[in-house]
């Protein structure tokens, strides 16, 4: 596909899979319509980088679906100036896109193979309020905390305090987490120093490694 075609996939995600489905932002979706989702999957899947699914990038990891995402971070309502972490950044395209929406972005990987990708992406497609960062992605990154919106990028069947913490008052974490097998994306507030907890929609999506729950026992 040549680049016409690339921003004909685009600007047909955004009719298709977003407006359609609850995104009706419309800084979010002309900023989403601008990121070339395209530079950030495999070369091998540069040619579906618009599908309406989850795109695999090695590893077991994969580019979340885009209506997934785009409600997740319509939810977040980012404005400029705020420093973001993105837990799982993948290839770099949420944090992109989290970049376009003017924020501060600190892109967190545990797949070294993966953020040094993810690094080279963003760098060679301009995005430069984008740092991209390795470490367990369940201890989030407190160097720069606290957040004023995190972003978990995978379903996980808890949210771990250790990063809920590096949320600032008045902060947003958007993640999709189990519920008896079943993806809920939550919206958590950050509230005098209590976090509150919102179910948004049902979401169906890969899982993010490291943020199984603890086994329990029974006696």
């Amino acid at each position: 596909m040549n680049a016409h075609q690339f921003s004909v996939a685009r600007r047909n995600m955004v009719d298709g899979q977003l407006k359609p489905n609850k995104v009706i932002d419309p800084r979010l979706l002309k900023v989403i319509g601008g990121v070339p989702r395209e530079a950030f999957v495999p070369g091998s899947h540069r040619a579906v980088a618009y599908i309406d699914e989850e795109i695999p990038l090695g590893g077991g990891r994969y580019l979340m679906e885009p209506m997934v995402l785009a409600r997740l971070l319509q939810a977040a309502e980012v404005v400029a100036s705020e420093v973001v972490l993105d837990v799982g950044c993948g290839s770099g395209y949420s944090a992109a896109v989290l970049s376009e929406l003017g924020a501060t972005v600190i892109a967190l990987e545990a797949d070294a193979a993966l953020a040094t990708r993810a690094g080279e992406a963003l760098r060679a497609e301009g995005f430069d309020a984008v740092v991209t960062v390795s470490g367990p992605l369940a201890q989030g990154y407190p160097k720069h905390a606290p957040y004023d919106v995190i972003l978990l990028e995978g379903l996980v069947d808890e949210v771990p305090p250790a990063i809920l913490e590096q949320l600032a008052e008045g902060g947003r974490l958007l993640a999709v987490v189990s519920d008896e097998g079943v993806g809920k994306a939550c919206l958590f507030l950050r509230h005098e120093g209590h976090i509150g907890r919102r179910v948004l929609f049902d979401a169906a999506i890969q899982r993010l490694p490291g943020f199984e729950r603890a086994p329990r026992f029974a006696f």
